[in-house]
């Protein structure tokens, strides 16, 4: 019999899964918003008019939209973060630069989720 030494590592179940959920949440997002759009733009003489701004401010004045986009983006973040973090485990070999890199990441998707919460909050 083999034993193996825990390390603590993932072994990639969780992180495999936390994937396939935020790209199902993501596909589920896009569809929606494709949908609407689809169904409240029109056609006016040979031209093709989409939405306009009343029509986008008033899907996005309901709370369950504001809320759905930001567990939205919350999704494309930690799916990001999950594609990185085992792009960079896997391809570099240097702990300083993996680390500097991590660092740069996390600081990034922390803003852009401070960002996010802002645009639809307007706070």
């Amino acid at each position: 019999m083999v034993d193996r030494i825990v390390t603590g590592a993932h072994y990639g179940l969780r992180d495999w899964l936390m994937q396939r959920v935020t790209a199902v949440l993501m596909v589920a997002y896009t569809l929606f918003i494709a949908g609407y759009v689809l169904l409240h733009s029109r056609f006016v003489s040979d031209t093709w008019i989409g939405l306009d701004y009343n029509t986008w401010t008033e899907l996005f004045s309901n709370l369950v939209m504001r809320s759905f986009s930001l567990l939205f983006l919350f999704a494309v973040f930690f799916h990001a973060w999950i594609g990185v973090r085992d792009i960079v485990m896997d391809y570099v070999k240097s702990a300083r630069i993996r680390l500097a890199i991590y660092v740069l990441v996390i600081m990034a998707l922390l803003l852009y989720s401070i960002w996010a919460v802002q645009i639809l909050w307007g706070m």
